[in-house]
């Protein structure tokens, strides 16, 4: 077996997992449900590119093209940008670390939402 082969077969069993996290979100639906198959697609995606990114970054940093501590404010940055455009996206709506806290702004583009 190729190294090919075993990371496509270590991958394929990873990703079986959207099964678990899709009825985690959605409950327990039929397979060809439009709503499930879209979060199962979703969940395999943040899954798999979990697994890449992490990767990724490993072997960056044991190669030493960043300390650990370059790669923590580096993504820090990236998370409080992403934040503020968030914020910009969703206006009414901030995140801290005690939760989001919505308010007013956000109800024209909330209303239709499902309950």
């Amino acid at each position: 077996m190729t190294q090919q082969d075993r990371t496509m077969k270590a991958l394929n069993t990873l990703a079986k997992w959207r099964v678990l996290f899709t009825g985690w979100q959605l409950g327990t639906r039929p397979k060809g449900d439009p709503e499930c198959d879209a979060v199962r697609d979703h969940r395999e995606l943040t899954i798999l590119l979990r697994a890449e990114v992490t990767t990724f970054t490993a072997l960056l940093r044991e190669k030493g093209v960043f300390t650990d501590e370059e790669w923590l404010a580096a993504l820090q940055r990236e998370a409080e940008l992403l934040n503020k455009d968030y914020e910009r996206r969703f206006p009414g709506v901030t995140a801290s670390e005690d939760g989001l806290a919505i308010d007013k702004r956000a109800l024209p583009w909330m209303k239709g939402w499902k309950p």
